[in-house]
């Protein structure tokens, strides 16, 4: 039986959240489209988001429209800087200092590695 590309990254991060489980840390899930990138912080149990931040947010997009480079476009490591920056302010305001990075199976490169080092720059440590 052959995996489709979406079956692969799937089972890429159910090994990764297993690991991460292990640690009973909270973890910063990210999640990207071709038009959008999300973000979230979940409890260390799973239960609970305690912030979130993606360029589908209002606010986020009157930013992106503001910005000539980026221009309306959520789908761009400049947009992911942005909410990397956002999500570690908002992790932050809820008491958060410490994340495992789980990077849903998708590759440390381009947009998820843009939102990780911004929110590392932002103080968040994982």
């Amino acid at each position: 039986m052959s995996l489709n590309k979406k079956d692969q990254r799937v089972r890429r991060s159910r090994q990764t959240r297993a690991r991460i489980a292990v640690q009973r840390v909270a973890r910063l899930s990210v999640y990207r489209t071709n038009l959008h990138i999300y973000a979230s912080v979940i409890s260390d149990d799973g239960s609970k988001v305690l912030a979130s931040a993606s360029t589908a947010e209002a606010d986020v997009r009157k930013e992106l429209a503001g910005d000539s480079k980026t221009a309306g476009k959520g789908g761009n490591v400049a947009a992911a800087a942005i909410i990397g920056k956002r999500i570690a302010e908002k992790a932050k305001a809820a008491g958060i200092d410490k994340v495992a990075f789980d990077r849903a199976g998708f590759a440390y490169h381009g947009r998820v590695k843009a939102l990780a080092e911004a929110a590392r720059e932002a103080g968040l440590q994982f």
